[in-house]
């Protein structure tokens, strides 16, 4: 099977996840941002993730490629029970996260950022949305302390580094991705159960965190 993702993309890590933690082998390819004719090509609009199945046959969106992949290969893995808290963690921190990330992805060596004319039209379609991206990272110092402050919130909801609430379950899918994102900003001071959960996820899933990279 072929997966079409933007590395940055947490819809895209969700997908790349459920391949790591089944230890199913599967071809990543990596699509350039500005290309809108191969996705377009493939499901009839511009995005991923993109599974293109061994038969040809191709699937958008991200939990519903996790649920096929878990359900159709081996036993399922995603069996624990959910906590709304974690999802209610997720939604307070969506209203202020991807002033944080977007503009950090934007001047990152992503593969999907490689030509200059895919890294300007992510930077022109997502400032659109989110406004400027200057001013986003002239307030990451207000941004930051907010982030750890519901990092701190976070830590007392873990349960396992092996799987937030203790067994794997599509919490860990939806988690999972948030904190990946955040390892790309600078000298985030994780909890330790935090810091343990997302280090160890990163292993099984075999998604990279970003702190190599960090800015």
């Amino acid at each position: 099977m072929k997966l079409y993702v933007y590395d940055h993309c947490p819809y895209c890590v969700k997908a790349r996840m459920i391949f790591g933690l089944k230890n199913i082998p599967f071809e990543m390819i990596t699509l350039l941002n500005d290309d809108e004719e191969t996705p377009i090509s493939m499901i009839g609009q511009k995005m991923a993730p993109i599974l293109e199945k061994d038969n040809g046959n191709c699937m958008p969106e991200s939990m519903d490629i996790v649920h096929y992949v878990d359900e159709s290969f081996d036993k399922p893995v995603l069996t624990g029970k959910t906590n709304p808290a974690i999802a209610d963690w997720l939604r307070d921190v969506s209203a202020y996260l991807n002033q944080l990330l977007i503009p950090r992805y934007a001047k990152a060596e992503f593969a999907e950022f490689c030509t200059p004319s895919a890294r300007a039209y992510f930077t022109k379609k997502k400032e659109a949305a989110i406004g400027s991206f200057a001013q986003h990272l002239e307030n990451t110092p207000v941004l930051k302390a907010r982030l750890e402050e519901d990092l701190q919130r976070l830590d007392a909801l873990i349960q396992s580094p092996e799987a937030c609430n203790g067994e794997l379950s599509v919490d860990d899918i939806h988690l999972f991705p948030s904190l990946r994102g955040m390892s790309i900003v600078k000298d985030v001071r994780y909890p330790a159960k935090v810091d343990a959960y997302r280090k160890a996820m990163s292993k099984h899933s075999g998604v990279n965190l970003l702190d190599a990279i960090a800015q």
